[in-house]
């Protein structure tokens, strides 16, 4: 019997073999995690790419990121705003700031706010090289996926041991051409229903003794209000930059793409932090 690790399970690997098309490989890869300015569950912020077309590689991804544009996310044109908090920008700051103490190489981006700007929390397009598995910006991009393996690990069980469902990532494929559907969908929808599904699910562990798993979802709880607030940031902008209303529009891409009905109950103080509006609130119930 042979004992073999999965690399794949878990956050956002993204692998690259020699004999695909590189140069469209990595740039897709890389523009891919800076869409929503990073702030996606699904962006793709691990990309293992075979040996021998590493350095290449690399050097793609550092041209990719240093060409890309920040702006103000009310302003029109194609390119990036700020992150959605002084809280997250000071976290991504700090990961960049451990990588490079761990060893890493910084290929392009870097610690501090973005250049031309004195005001915002604006982060520059950061690609890192020489990253191995050890380290903790690997490790804290795996984070709620390992958390919850270690967990059935130490029950006797182990990740795809039971059956799950595949909405979120479904979504993701079937909004793939949309960026409005893809922001309005899968933050607004997907992710926010696990605000929702949180509380209960932590309740019914702990009621059975497994007070582990409850702290674990108090963790994913916490930082899934972080990724479903820039969705509804930048759905807003998209909406308010082609005339749209918001709440009628995601009714109609609801409807247009088929995305799960939400039933209660549901976490209202949570969906307030992560941005919902009370218009959208009152429409839930």
């Amino acid at each position: 019997m042979c004992i073999r690790d999965r690399e794949l399970g878990g956050k956002s690997a993204n692998i690259v073999f020699a004999d695909s098309d590189l140069e469209a490989a990595v740039t897709r890869g890389v523009l891919h995690c800076y869409g929503n300015t990073g702030q996606s569950c699904n962006a793709p912020t691990r990309m293992l790419v075979e040996q021998s077309v590493y350095d290449e590689a690399v050097a793609i991804a550092a041209r990719v990121a240093k060409a890309a544009v920040l702006g103000d996310p009310m302003a029109k044109g194609p390119h990036y705003g700020p992150v959605v908090s002084k809280a997250h920008y000071d976290k991504i700051q700090g990961l960049i700031e451990v990588g490079i103490d761990e060893g890493a190489q910084v290929v392009a981006g870097g610690t501090g706010r973005a250049d031309g700007f004195d005001r915002g929390y604006y982060v520059k397009p950061t690609v890192f090289a020489g990253v191995h598995n050890k380290m903790r910006i690997a490790q804290e991009e795996a984070k709620h996926f390992t958390l919850l393996r270690n967990h059935l690990v130490s029950m006797g069980f182990d990740y795809g041991d039971f059956p799950a469902h595949n909405t979120l990532w479904d979504m993701a494929e079937r909004t793939q051409g949309d960026l409005l559907a893809r922001i309005g969908i899968v933050p607004r929808t997907m992710e926010a229903r696990g605000l929702d599904a949180s509380p209960g699910v932590k309740n019914k562990l702990v009621s059975v003794g497994d007070h582990r798993a409850g702290d674990i979802l108090d963790i994913i709880l916490a930082e899934e209000i972080g990724h479903v607030a820039a969705g509804n940031r930048w759905y807003r902008y998209l909406c308010a930059q082609r005339g749209l209303d918001p709440v009628s529009t995601y009714a109609e891409l609801i409807a247009q793409y088929d995305a799960p009905k939400l039933r209660p109950p549901f976490n209202m103080a949570a969906r307030r932090l992560a941005g919902f509006e009370e218009v959208e609130l009152a429409a839930l119930s």
